[in-house]
Formats: C-alpha cells, sequence, structure tokens
C-alpha cells in the first residue's frame, strides 16, 4: 500500500516546496530549497525560513574547511561519493505543527495549485491532522503535539555539494517522527547515522599543503639526481569530526586520515623517478624518502627525481601527491574504512645545462 501513496505524497512534497519557492520571492528561490549552508564549521539545511526541510546542524570540527564547503582532498575511488541527501531531527511537535500548517494553507492557496497537485496537498494534510496512514507509515493526529518533547520530526537534507540535482533532492519522503532514544524507521534508509556523518567529515575535510624538500633545492643540474623526502614532524595524521546533538539524539564521527605514500610527477617526460614506479613509501619511522645528507652526491636517492633535459627559459612543475589512507570511528563502536584519499601540490624547478669548461 505505500508504494501506491509514495508517488502522490512525493507530488505533495514537491508542490509544497513550489509553493515555498512563490512565497519566499526570487532571493530565496535562487538558493534551492532545503539545501545544506555552511555557517563558520556547521552545517544546516534550508537557506531560508520558508523551507520544510531538516534544520538540525551537523557540527565540524578538526582539520575541517572553516566555511562549509568542500575540502581538499580526492577519493581514490572515482566511484565513491558523499551521500547526496539524508534525514535528519528537524522540529518538536508543536513547532513542526506550526510550521507545516501554515506551509500547507499556503500551498493551498497558492494560483494554480489545483488538479492532483491539490489532492496530494489535502492528503499530507490529512496525515497529519487525521491520523492518515498506510503500511508502516503511521498518520499523527494533530501533527502529534501530545507527544510534544518526547521526540522530534525527522525531514530531508540536501548537500549543498552534490551536483547532480535529482541525486540531492532524492530524500523526498516527508517529515515523519521518532521518538526520542529510538532509531528511525528502518524504510528511512538515509536516516543520518555515524556513517553519513564519516562521510561528511571526509567530504569537507582539509589536508595540510605539504611542500616536499629538495635537495638541490628549486634549481637543479641536467642529469642530476634530486633528492626529495617529507619529515615526519610536518607529515602526520588528520582528523576531522561530525555531529549531531539535539534533543533526544546526539551522534558523531570522527574521520582520519594517515599518510601512506608519496607520488612524484616531474612535469615532463624526459626525467626519471627513484622508484621507477614513482611511488615513494612511507618509512617505519612515519617519513618519507631520506633527507640528502654530505657524500650523497653520487647515490641514487630512495626518493626523487633526474632530469634528462633543460627547462630552458621556463621550469618544470613537479608535482606531489601524497596518498592517505581513512578510517573512521563513531558512536556506539561503529566504524570502517573509507576510499583512500589523495592531495597534491606543485612546485617550480629549474633545470639547467651542466657548463662545461674549455680550457
Amino acid at each position: 500500500m505505500k508504494e501506491a501513496h509514495r508517488p502522490l505524497l512525493a507530488t505533495a512534497a514537491l508542490a509544497l516546496t513550489l509553493s515555498t519557492l512563490i512565497l519566499a520571492g526570487p532571493a530565496y528561490a535562487s538558493t534551492g530549497v532545503g539545501t545544506g549552508t555552511g555557517a563558520g564549521t556547521e552545517q544546516s539545511a534550508g537557506s531560508g525560513n520558508k523551507s520544510i526541510y531538516a534544520a538540525a546542524r551537523i557540527q565540524y570540527s578538526g582539520a575541517v574547511t572553516k566555511d562549509g564547503s568542500a575540502g581538499n582532498v580526492t577519493s581514490s575511488d572515482v566511484n565513491w561519493t558523499p551521500p547526496p541527501c539524508w534525514y535528519a531531527p528537524y522540529l518538536g511537535a508543536k513547532d513542526f505543527k506550526k510550521k507545516m500548517s501554515g506551509e500547507i494553507e499556503s500551498a493551498k492557496n497558492t494560483p494554480g495549485m489545483g488538479g492532483t497537485a491539490g489532492t496530494a496537498i489535502g492528503e499530507m494534510q490529512r496525515h497529519y491532522e487525521d491520523d492518515y496512514g498506510w503500511t508502516d507509515t503511521p498518520g499523527y493526529k494533530d501533527y502529534n503535539v501530545e507527544n510534544d518533547g518526547k521526540g522530534m520530526f525527522w525531514a530531508a537534507v540536501e548537500n549543498p555539494d552534490e551536483p547532480d540535482i535529482l541525486k540531492r533532492s532524492s530524500c523526498n519522503d516527508l517529515p515523519f517522527w521518532v521518538d526520542n532514544g529510538e532509531a528511525p524507521p528502518a524504510q528511512y534508509e538515509e536516516a543520518v547515522t555515524p556513517k553519513i556523518l564519516a562521510a561528511l567529515a571526509y567530504q569537507r575535510m582539509q589536508l595540510p599543503d605539504t611542500k616536499v624538500t629538495l635537495a638541490p633545492e628549486a634549481t637543479t643540474k641536467v642529469n642530476l639526481p634530486t633528492w626529495a623526502w617529507l619529515d615526519k614532524a610536518v607529515f602526520d595524521e588528520v582528523q576531522a569530526t561530525a555531529a549531531i546533538n539535539v534533543p533526544g539524539f546526539s551522534i558523531q564521527a570522527t574521520t582520519t586520515a594517515k599518510p601512506v605514500s608519496l607520488k612524484l610527477e616531474p612535469g615532463t617526460t624526459d626525467a626519471e623517478t627513484f622508484p621507477t614506479s614513482g611511488e615513494c613509501a612511507i618509512n617505519a619511522d612515519g617519513s618519507i624518502g631520506k633527507p640528502y645528507a654530505k657524500g650523497d652526491a653520487g647515490k641514487t636517492p630512495p626518493c626523487g627525481i633526474r632530469y634528462l633535459r633543460s627547462s630552458g627559459d621556463s621550469v618544470f612543475k613537479l608535482r606531489a601527491t601524497i596518498t592517505w589512507k581513512v578510517s573512521w570511528a563513531g558512536t556506539g563502536g561503529a566504524g570502517g574504512d573509507l576510499p583512500d584519499g589523495t592531495f597534491g601540490t606543485t612546485q617550480d624547478i629549474t633545470v639547467q645545462e651542466i657548463q662545461a669548461v674549455n680550457r
């Protein structure tokens, strides 16, 4: 029975959204409905006061962007993406009644809101006011105000960094009630969990912009090995935490990234890397490569480059990309792995010819 009602109630949610946009005006409409907006290190849903979407704030801390935007980590798994949307705590019963009943009345009085959309809005009103429900989705009497303080209505949140609007808006179930201390009903697979928070922390993680130490530094000679290394002191694990704390519901997850390797890309095909793959593994002490020392001039570096031609009047763009192993741990002992992350920086390298002296 639920499947028969889902399209109609999805129409109701859409109709309510359209009504909200019309009533809110161009300034609100331009930002979309229900998009998560960053504020410092917090993220909440709803770009204006007309949104019916979840307003529970996700609090970010640690190595994350300060404006709530996506961080600088690139997933090594091209098929992995952060959650495009989720369900989160929204409002208590009395506040929800005030908000939702006002939205429904506005939608009903919006010009052109007839036919299927009008019918859907009417059924949504019955759902919250007259105990109208269906299989595994109970209805509510007077917006469940008799249980105010004993739980919250949950609603959808869109990930503002998801470019696909269809994915971003795919959490289109109507707001639903969850008692304090209880898990959301099983059919809401996108209900926020520590794992979802871990993925969102991953998406906003800011890895350090670590510059590889080179010897010779910045300027080298053709056929002269250039040593490259990273000291553990400036190259260590980073953590980002995401948390939700509202009455009756509190979860968090910490995502940890540990450096595991460095890849060198010389910026030209006329070069050799050490090792040949260009992948420098992490040492037992957490460093990468080996610092150049006096007397190493004739040796092959464990991590480095040899340029085979001059850069002329220009420079080569040496790219150093660090691979980070990413894992997470959250409330209730939950945890696991996330795809490896990568982040690279470039350095200008001048390569000169060795000048011969004729006597």
